[in-house]
């Protein structure tokens, strides 16, 4: 298992495989094997690539942090740099899922320079519905004394998804609760300069998330790849999914 400091948080990672770099940032309450693992994603990338893995922070055996301040959006962001840094990497194949593909929209604005293609899985463009709209309620439900007490469907299942990964839920709270406002219009103008590939895919049952096609229009380039049938939760495992990205990365400019 290795670890390494990100300012202060000891920040987990796995690799699998040889050749180019591809960083995975995985989704809220979930973890790197969980995510990329289980679903088959090391096995299919590491064919070809060098896959790095990390567990964010508050998640699987990364630090975990009780106080909101250590969830920004600039230090979640931060933590991919830094394990870039640590490996000596100076640009690299990106995929992020859910609040890993947040992560990585960040840093397709901040650092773009860093990365050569990126896949944004299970995201949209930012609306006043789903997970956004209930970030409140979602820390409530994951600090209740009692599950039973929550009334909120969503809410419910966000705290069911973090028991059964056996979170911190006290470090999930200060996630989902951390100040980290939405993109805006006037950021995403910012990606119409098409510097960097952007691959996104979503399951067309996916309510969580906003309008997949808008996040795509406003990224020069973009391409937009909808798993029929797959929702949230079960897009990761989809094999259209995997033959999509494979496909994003070989045909990505070097």
């Amino acid at each position: 298992m290795a670890f390494f400091d990100s300012d202060g948080v000891q920040i987990h990672y796995d690799e699998h495989g040889a050749g180019e770099p591809v960083v995975l940032v995985h989704g809220f309450a979930s973890n790197a094997n969980n995510n990329w693992g289980m679903t088959g994603w090391y096995s299919s990338l590491a064919r070809r690539y060098r896959v790095i893995a990390m567990d964010c922070r508050g998640h699987g055996t990364s630090g975990k942090p009780h106080d909101r301040e250590s969830y920004s959006g600039e230090k979640m962001g931060g933590d991919v740099i830094r394990l870039l840094d640590h490996l000596g990497i100076e640009r690299t194949l990106l995929m992020g899922y859910s609040m890993g593909a947040r992560i990585s929209l960040g840093l397709l604005m901040s650092h773009p320079q860093r990365l050569r293609a990126v896949v944004l899985g299970g995201i949209g463009a930012p609306s006043n519905t789903g997970v956004t709209s209930n970030r409140s309620v979602i820390v409530a439900a994951l600090l209740a004394a009692d599950p039973k007490t929550i009334k909120s469907e969503t809410a419910k299942q966000f705290r069911q998804f973090a028991e059964l990964n056996k979170n911190d839920l006290k470090a999930l709270a200060a996630c989902m609760g951390a100040h980290r406002p939405d993109t805006t219009g006037e950021e995403l103008a910012q990606l119409r300069s098409g510097r960097v590939p952007v691959l996104i895919v979503i399951g067309t049952r996916d309510l969580l998330v906003g309008n997949p096609e808008e996040l795509r229009d406003a990224i020069a380039g973009g391409q937009l790849v909808k798993l029929e049938g797959r929702d949230h939760l079960n897009a990761p495992g989809d094999k259209h999914y995997k033959e999509a990205v494979l496909k994003f990365f070989e045909s990505a400019p070097k």
